[in-house]
């Protein structure tokens, strides 16, 4: 499968046969609840609600949702909040995960509990994704959030988070792109030999349901032209489906720069855990906090 937009992508999410269940972690923000509001109206989302009721049920009339719809669950502080959110998934009534007026920190933290087996023993990420009017398709990108500066080990869990959330998607066998400055290994240079190392663990079955390319320069994995001109030769070179990158501050300027250089819109949410985590910040229109989820939901299992 290969989405061109996020309309498309919605539109594959619309049409499975039952509707994502998320919860709203400390839900008493009219910013989140309008963006929630409107996931209902389209039938994209059946919301789940924590934190203090009261507080909750005065911001759902301020954005006209309707508390019949959306069941509310009391909790003491937020830490709670996030622990019964992360409890709720475990019990198979939530299927992902949206930050409201809370911490980051907090939210993880609660999340994180061993009681509620969020986590899965693998790294936890963070994926992008991007619709770029110069690409002929959405493109993955990560970690621009997350992980500072990934180990060997961690890059291999980064790559292998986006890969199952493409899968679950319906992006199969996804092109990565592991980026450097280059595409010939350079001992100085170690984010080419890390690429290089993770294209072998492709090839040698430790990284699944993909094709690795690495290292491979930015311009060789979205271009064809520019992979034809300087003779590279590779089933990832011009149609690359995921970029990783060697760390947070090259993932980090990549994203913003096709954000605000090049008119793309984005989405991001947190793989590697029981299920995707949405981390929009306030100042994220409602637009933007709809499509990130759109992204959760497609990527949900």
């Amino acid at each position: 499968m290969v989405y061109k937009t996020f309309v498309e992508l919605e539109s594959a999410v619309m049409g499975k046969a039952h509707k994502c269940r998320v919860a709203v972690v400390e839900a008493a923000d009219a910013h989140v609840l309008e963006a929630v509001r409107h996931a209902v109206d389209v039938g994209l989302v059946e919301p789940l609600l924590f934190g203090n009721p009261a507080a909750i049920e005065g911001k759902m009339r301020q954005v006209g949702l309707s508390p019949d719809a959306c069941p509310v669950i009391a909790a003491t502080d937020p830490l709670d909040a996030a622990t019964r959110a992360g409890l709720a998934v475990k019990g198979g009534r939530a299927d992902f995960i949206l930050k409201g007026l809370i911490q980051t920190g907090v939210l993880l933290k609660g999340l994180f509990k061993e009681e509620t087996g969020f986590r899965t023993g693998r790294l936890i990420s963070h994926m992008n994704l991007v619709q770029a009017p110069a690409y002929p398709k959405l493109l993955a990108l990560c970690d621009a959030a997350i992980n500072i500066a990934p180990t060997l080990e961690q890059k291999r869990d980064i790559l292998q988070n986006a890969v199952d959330a493409l899968a679950r998607m319906g992006i199969d066998n996804p092109k990565v792109a592991v980026l450097a400055a280059a595409e010939t290994v350079n001992e100085k240079m170690p984010a080419s030999v890390d690429a290089a190392r993770l294209k072998e663990m492709q090839q040698q079955g430790s990284i699944t349901g993909c094709i690795v390319e690495g290292p491979i320069s930015f311009d060789l994995a979205i271009c064809p032209e520019a992979a034809q001109t300087k003779g590279f030769h590779s089933p990832v070179a011009g149609v690359a489906d995921l970029l990783v990158c060697p760390d947070i501050v090259a993932a980090n300027v990549l994203i913003k720069c096709l954000r605000h250089m090049a008119n793309a819109l984005t989405a991001g949410i947190v793989v590697g855990g029981r299920v995707p985590v949405v981390l929009n910040s306030r100042a994220a229109s409602a637009e933007d906090k709809f499509r990130t989820m759109v992204l959760a939901a497609a990527a949900a299992r």
